[in-house]
């Protein structure tokens, strides 16, 4: 009875009321709700409250330095940012937004830049394999971004206006109210600033041609969630999200300015059949549209990708100790573009199945999805997690996963580059890890192994002299991740740490564009209504290129925080980062902010 109620309360990723989970309950490393002693897997979770307290700017800026996590950025706000999560490539991180895939059919990646997080509610990251639950792209692992929802109580009101250095302004403002049976929230935002001199000048930069002006970002968006309790099994839920605007930045290849729309739109129906079983469907359509132009570009370049999403899940409770999970997924992309691809459109249906279990100190989980995919054909993966308990306060685990990544449009379909007989890249994962928890404190180490297969790369044909993306590469990452959350008093410590051994098969040389050693300490006292902190994120040195030729020096940055509440309802904020000025690149030639700061005032009712 326990399970269902859990499943009842926070349900399945593509259902999940994020406000109504307990912070110790996570949802994206099963598909299923799970207290955090019971997930056997590497998680962080990053709250409201938390995203608040850090001042973050953008999503980029919240997620660098998390154990695991290298974000690598061309400039600044707004600019192409990367995620290699565990070491992996950048396209080989399943990016969610309310359980709707957001990445590119034909990059393969996600433009997590875009995503406001005056719009956010709740960050889930698992690291490891996870193609058993979700199919094509989680070789390193998920992150799931919640968007914000309507709590139960009084009516929310909240509003946001900041304003900091190479005038940056941003406005924010969040409405919503839960009654018994229904609720509604609805958040909107605008966020502008001038930025600053995006490249150095570079040709292997691909930006040589240098513009010394600044890269300015224009964004502007809005999030509605409204669901209703049709009685007392049934719930319907509706979700809007959308973000548009502009971005320039320096390029010696066609336009230096694009427009872009980031949207997603979902309808949830959950039902709980009996006592023991909830079934759930989840239909979603994701948008994403890229127009570049500017830079004596004669034409705009359009690269737009549509895909729709059906999801049917069923999560079966036999007492409280065991739970089945099964389903299946459907997706359609099309590519809508000005440049001709060979194809632009194909399908893929994903059926899976899970058995978690708990047998006294021992606890298991075991998964297996088949994909049926229109260009390549069918792939199998699977993974199985174990657990055991030494106390309630000392847990060990294990795990073993299979994981791959279908080709996108670029690589199969591109003119002139695209290779349909492309294969999609696979992986094995080992991982073992130790968590303990206790009275205002939370740990973890993991240790892993993860082998890549066919990984997709750029091979030269003498005969045509033509570069054609080609299965050729072989990976091996070896890694450990630590994380220590501590309270006490009026202190809080978060560290997290990273060490990893990134290496190309092939050559035996460091996978390009990952620092091998990441720190990230963030430390805060209370003192009466105010509130400060301090935070220091340290990368080692990385290699730019494939050959390491091209060494990029490690940094150290300091950030700092204040917070005053001024009275119940209003709060100032001020954050000062890069402190000691570092100039510092996490790509060649692409610059990087220099010591700045943002203050903002905040209402909340």
């Amino acid at each position: 009875m326990k399970k269902l109620l859990v499943g009842l309360m926070a349900s399945s990723i593509p259902f999940v009321h994020a406000d109504e989970l307990l912070p110790e309950v996570v949802v994206t490393a099963a598909r299923s709700a799970q207290t955090i002693d019971e997930t056997l897997a590497s998680v962080s979770i990053i709250t409201r409250e938390e995203i608040q307290q850090s001042q973050a700017i953008d999503l980029p800026n919240l997620l660098q330095g998390m154990a695991g996590v290298d974000i690598t950025r061309s400039g600044g706000a707004g600019q192409t940012s990367s995620v290699f999560l565990r070491g992996t490539e950048s396209d080989h991180t399943l990016i969610l937004l309310d359980g709707v895939k957001i990445s590119s059919a034909t990059l393969g990646t996600s433009s997590i830049q875009h995503i406001p997080l005056a719009q956010v509610e709740r960050i889930e990251i698992v690291r490891g394999a996870r193609s058993a639950l979700y199919g094509s792209e989680a070789i390193g692992g998920v992150i799931q971004i919640f968007t914000r929802k309507a709590k139960l109580g009084k009516p929310q009101i909240s509003a946001q206006l900041g304003a900091g250095s190479d005038n940056h302004y941003q406005a924010s403002v969040h409405a919503s109210h839960r009654l018994a049976n229904s609720w509604l929230s609805v958040t909107a935002n605008h966020d502008q600033t001038d930025g600053f001199n995006a490249c150095k000048g570079s040709l292997s930069a691909g930006c040589f041609t240098v513009e010394p002006d600044d890269d300015g970002y224009k964004n502007s968006g809005f999030n509605l969630n409204a669901g209703y309790q049709l009685d007392d099994s049934n719930t319907v839920e509706f979700t809007a999200m959308r973000t548009q605007g502009n971005v320039e930045y320096d390029s010696s290849f066609g336009g230096n300015e694009t427009d872009f729309v980031e949207q997603i739109v979902s309808v949830n129906f959950d039902s709980a059949v009996n006592d023991s079983w909830v079934t759930k469907f989840k239909v979603s359509n994701f948008i994403g549209e890229q127009e570049s132009f500017g830079n004596g570009a004669t034409t705009p370049s359009i690269f737009d990708t549509e895909r729709y999403q059906f999801t049917w899940q069923n999560d079966i409770f036999i007492g409280d100790n065991h739970t089945f999970n099964f389903g299946y997924d459907f997706q359609d992309e099309t590519v809508k573009s000005n440049t001709a691809y060979l194809k632009n459109e194909r399908d893929n249906q994903g059926f899976f199945a899970q058995y978690q279990a708990e047998f006294g100190a021992f606890s298991a989980i075991t998964s297996l999805r088949y994909d049926d995919n229109q260009q390549f054909g069918s792939h199998t993966t699977g993974h199985i997690n174990l657990g055991y308990e030494f106390t309630p306060n000392l847990r060990l685990m294990a795990a073993y996963g299979t994981a791959f990544k279908a080709p996108s449009f670029n690589e199969l379909y591109y003119p002139f580059f695209g290779n349909p007989n492309v294969e999609p890249e696979e992986a094995d994962s080992y991982e073992l890890g130790l968590l303990g928890q206790g009275q205002g404190y939370q740990w973890a180490v993991n240790v892993y192994h993860t082998e890549i297969e066919k990984l997709i790369a750029t091979n030269y044909d003498p005969v045509t002299q033509n570069y054609f993306a080609d299965n050729i590469d072989e990976a091996e990452i070896t890694g450990i991740d630590a994380s220590l959350k501590w309270q006490w008093q009026q202190w809080t410590l978060n560290t997290q740490l990273t060490w990893l051994k990134p290496e190309d098969k092939t050559t035996d040389l460091v996978l390009a564009r990952r620092a091998e050693k990441s720190a990230k300490i963030a430390i805060a006292r209370q003192l009466g209504q105010a509130q400060v902190g301090a935070e220091w994120i340290a990368q080692s040195h990385r290699f730019d290129d494939k050959a390491n030729q091209v060494r990029l020096a490690g940094y150290g940055l300091l950030n700092l925080t204040a917070s005053y509440t001024l009275q119940p309802n209003w709060t100032f904020n001020l954050k000062v980062s890069n402190v000691l000025d570092k100039d510092y690149e996490l790509a060649r030639a692409y610059n990087t902010e220099g010591r700045s700061f943002f203050a903002s005032v905040r209402y909340q009712y």
